[in-house]
């Protein structure tokens, strides 16, 4: 598996991030997922191998959209270009503490693994506040 299709379909997006050009290219798109899809499966697996509470998982669960919530923002993109995910036994909720697949400074090529031991249950700390600027995936 490459992540050709996701880098440039994110890099396409980051560049022309509005209605117009998502809209007319959702094939991209729906290739993209797919691909990052097959990665977050085969991360299931392979993490799997020591957390088996993660097994039962469909990565289409684990998943979050593309469409960023702006009505509070400064940044009125409409879209996130960046593919996220968390997995964990009880899916994309937060609590049990999982494993987040981030792609951070603009969407520069996939590298595993890059552990975040920053994450805390009790303070709330968001993940991404915790994590250093950094061009890796990030997983927890």
């Amino acid at each position: 598996m490459t992540d050709n299709t996701i880098l440039r379909y994110l890099t396409e997006l980051n560049d022309n991030n509005d209605r117009q050009w998502y809209h007319s290219h959702k094939e991209g798109f729906q290739k993209a997922k797919t691909e990052f899809e097959g990665l977050i499966q085969e991360l299931i697996y392979r993490i799997g191998k020591t957390d088996r509470s993660i097994l039962h998982q469909n990565p289409r669960d684990l998943t979050f959209k593309l469409v960023r919530d702006t009505r509070f923002s400064h940044d009125k993109s409409p879209y996130n270009p960046a593919f996220r995910a968390h997995i964990s036994s009880k899916g994309k909720l937060p609590i049990p503490v999982g494993y987040y697949i981030i792609n951070l400074n603009n969407y520069k090529p996939l590298k595993l693994p890059y552990f975040a031991e920053k994450f805390s249950l009790k303070s709330g700390v968001r993940l991404r506040q915790t994590m250093p600027n950094s061009n890796k995936l990030v997983t927890h």
